[in-house]
């Protein structure tokens, strides 16, 4: 069983991460981390992740590789990162500075019908993350623990992983365009510019 009962509200953990960004780039895994992304202020350098369940850290880890020069913010689900463990080893092995793999943990999969997930019963992501070889890992609980990880999120060397759990509680659904194409095009005219986004 988990030590702590989450008091945190995925909502405003979101947008108090994001309320500074600058020109990160964020990867959103999908369902709520999308939604609360969205719901903090769309933006062309956010990248959502539609049915793509699994994915997100690889795509964090594939941009933090290609910008080096660019932070790169990877929100996702707890059931999301448990579908792609071999993320953590392999995210290890290239040891991206400028990556932060932020977990908005409520302990349950959320798009399925709110079964408990395996942090329900005390699996530990940030010690796996440890263990691959994260620069930092850790998990936030409170309001002034998140205050002082979230400018980490953004200057620590990396890779760094974070848990931050919340609560299940609903949120109003905030949907971004759900059309990948229209996504992926609209995030390399941002980052790129629109003469090599399209070469």
């Amino acid at each position: 069983m988990a030590n702590k009962k989450p008091t945190l509200e995925r909502r405003k953990v979101v947008a108090d991460i994001l309320e500074h960004r600058g020109d990160a780039l964020v990867v959103a895994g999908l369902g709520a981390p999308t939604w609360d992304t969205a719901a903090a202020g769309d933006h062309a350098l956010n990248f959502y992740t539609w049915g793509g369940m699994g994915g997100a850290a690889m795509i964090g880890l594939g941009l933090a590789l290609a910008q080096p020069k660019r932070r790169v913010l990877v929100i996702t689900g707890d059931g999301e990162l448990l579908m792609g463990l071999g993320s953590l080893a392999t995210i290890a092995v290239q040891q991206p500075r400028n990556l932060a793999v932020i977990v908005i943990d409520n302990e349950h999969y959320g798009e399925t019908g709110m079964q408990p997930t395996h942090t329900r019963y005390g699996v530990d992501l940030p010690a796996m993350a440890r263990a691959a070889g994260f620069r930092s890992a850790g998990t936030v609980y409170t309001s002034p623990q998140l205050k002082t990880w979230i400018p980490r999120f953004y200057r620590q060397p990396g890779p760094m992983f974070c848990s931050i759990k919340v609560t299940t509680e609903d949120a109003p659904l905030v949907l971004p365009v759900r059309d990948g194409t229209a996504i992926k095009n609209r995030f390399r005219v941002a980052l790129l510019g629109i003469s090599e986004a399209y070469k």
